[in-house]
């Protein structure tokens, strides 16, 4: 039997999302996003019911549902450490197992306001309250604040895990108090929770930062600073053939090289309104009395290419690109490996282009984007983010915008929608790949601007020699360049293919006196834009070769007596599992045609 939380109706489910509160004949499982939401919020409240029975001097602030599942915050007297997390879990099971029944129920925002005269952190909540009313959920002796809806019991809350236990700013504001938060997943069957451990321990099998070091490709410091890599010579060779691979797919696609300072004067920051609706991110300094901000994004240094030259109707579309380095306060408490950082990369690129371009530059745009997703084995998916509460612009630029690339989207076929989305000068489209184990990873984005023009007065001229506003598309294919890397390496298990491989080939000699010959074919490899390795260490061969194994090479030439003496090598093939001879010219070639068998 298919189960699913919903409302039972001819049609099937249908949205429960401003349900007050599901009865029993109501309750059907799945892992549907609209299932998990109910069972992941009611879990969170769980969490909360069994900490205020562990630590009855806790108190709460929020706890939703999120990407990874749900989370709550709360303070105690109490040090609780991730040991502490079991016994909390085991608390909060033994409560799902008695059935506690839950249920809704409304009173006035001023008696609750009353009620929670001493707990300051509910008391943040409820002024955050627009209304006149509030709900709460009540399950055994425990009740919350809370919108719902809910399941309608406890049993319903069994495939439980807490995953994470981390400190959080009261607010997300670095100047307040730090709170504790507790992270965790719910799933709607013991099947589903399986299959997320399953998928887990996978996880950490090819967890980025792991994998990183193992390779030698990369490298974080505290003596450096949080959120900032050190990329090693391996890794720095991968980074180079993405931008290489990069940077002829933008040129054979008519974008032009450029690039923007890294810090630029604050005044033209507030012009663009990046100070006003994400200068919390931002980094600033002063030189020469005068305020310059480090770069969030490359938009602004691209327009001041755009503003170099008289621009006709001619001319557009106009695609400048870049691999621009950016910087962002990020807390330290969301910094992870290459996953999040304060300094990366984008492969970022600008078009100006007509209105009547907009569609056609879209389309092409998510051609180059379903190439890239094809060279490296993903699927993807498509999100349409619309405008945020923090925007910039007349509402009737992002009605135009909008309209734009929904009839890009409404063509190609099926997408998701993120109300309220998208960037403050844009709607956009997100992209989401999907990963060798399942997961989702936001990359690549599109996003239609007419604020940013509007606001430097940016202008070509037309047929009839009037000045017009150009649209200004903002496109990253990788995104963050330290993100792909870190979402690739997890893909593949760090066996990269060997087009990006850090380390292509590994020449094994046998002995020292085939050492001279593993040199020749070294050098004819690095000749031919190969990266090699000579293992010429006095380690025996078994040793030389397991060391090859553990770097992930993708090919492993071992040459002795037989090799010398026929100009040949031993070839081990990490894809394939194969070992084999081939001549010396034979390999070279082979080793040349995998190199460019990827191209964008």
């Amino acid at each position: 039997m298919s189960e699913a939380i919903g409302i039972k109706t001819q049609q099937g489910i249908v949205d429960i999302t401003n349900k007050q509160q599901l009865s029993g004949e109501e309750i059907f499982f799945d892992d549907s996003a609209d299932a998990l939401s109910i069972v992941r919020h009611s879990a969170a409240h769980l969490l909360a019911q069994a900490i205020r029975q562990l630590y009855p001097d806790a108190q709460f602030f929020v706890g939703p549902v999120v990407e990874e599942g749900f989370y709550y915050d709360f303070k105690t007297a109490a040090k609780i450490s991730e040991d502490d997390l079991k016994t909390i879990e085991k608390t909060m099971k033994k409560l799902a197992a008695q059935n506690l029944p839950i249920s809704r129920y409304e009173t006035s925002k001023q008696e609750a306001v009353a009620r929670y005269a001493n707990d300051p952190l509910k008391t943040e909540v409820l002024s955050r309250i627009d209304s006149p009313t509030v709900s709460f959920y009540k399950q055994g002796d425990f009740e919350d604040l809370c919108r719902g809806p809910h399941v309608p019991s406890t049993k319903f809350l069994a495939h439980i895990k807490l995953t994470k236990l981390a400190g959080a700013y009261l607010g997300g504001d670095s100047n307040r108090e730090m709170l504790t938060r507790i992270y965790g997943i719910a799933f709607s069957s013991a099947q589903s929770l399986a299959a997320w451990e399953k998928q887990m321990i996978e996880a950490q099998k090819r967890d980025h930062r792991k994998l990183g070091t193992e390779l030698e490709l990369f490298k974080f410091s505290d003596e450096i600073g949080g959120g900032l890599a050190v990329w090693l010579p391996a890794g720095a060779r991968l980074r180079s053939k993405l931008e290489a691979i990069s940077f002829k797919a933008h040129r054979r696609r008519g974008y032009q090289p450029v690039r923007g300072p890294e810090i630029l004067r604050s005044d033209l920051w507030r012009k663009s309104g990046h100070i006003a609706n994400y200068g919390e991110n931002m980094y600033f300094t002063k030189i020469d009395e005068a305020e310059y901000g480090l770069k969030p994004m490359n938009c602004v240094g691209h327009i001041a290419v755009y503003e170099s030259a008289v621009r006709s109707f001619r001319d557009l579309p106009l695609k400048y690109f870049e691999f621009g380095t950016v910087h962002r306060h990020e807390q330290s408490g969301v910094l992870h490996g290459l996953l999040r950082v304060r300094e990366f990369t984008q492969d970022d690129a600008h078009i100006f282009c007509t209105e009547d371009q907009i569609a056609t530059e879209i389309e092409k745009i998510l051609e180059f984007i379903d190439r890239l997703m094809g060279v490296f084995n993903f699927e993807y998916t498509l999100t349409l983010s619309t405008k945020p509460a923090k925007a910039i612009g007349d509402d009737r630029l992002w009605e135009r915008s909008t309209a734009e690339i929904k009839k890009v989207l409404d063509k190609r076929g099926s997408y998701l929608i993120d109300e309220g989305g998208g960037a403050f000068y844009g709607p956009k489209i997100d992209v989401k790949i999907t990963d060798a184990i399942g997961r989702k990873w936001q990359c690549g984005t599109i996003q239609v601007d007419m604020n940013l023009p509007e606001r430097f007065d940016l202008h070509y001229t037309n047929e009839k020699n009037e000045r017009v506003r150009p649209v200004m598309l903002h496109r990253a294919m990788m995104g963050s360049m330290e993100r792909f890397i870190a979402i690739l390496i997890e893909h593949y298990g760090g066996e990269l293919p060997f087009f990006i491989a850090p380390t292509q080939v590994a020449v094994v000699p046998i002995g020292d006196s085939h050492l001279e010959y593993a040199k020749v074919i070294a050098d004819l490899l690095t000749a031919a834009d190969i990266d090699v390795t000579l293992f010429d260490r006095a380690d025996s061969l078994a040793k030389k070769i397991r060391s090859a194994e553990k770097m992930r090479v993708p090919f492993i030439a071992v040459v002795g007596d037989k090799e010398v003496a026929d100009k040949s090598i031993a070839l081990r093939d990490r894809t394939t599992r194969d070992e084999k001879t081939l001549a010396l010219d034979e390999f070279i070639a082979l080793c040349k045609a995998k190199n460019n068998e990827e191209s964008l």
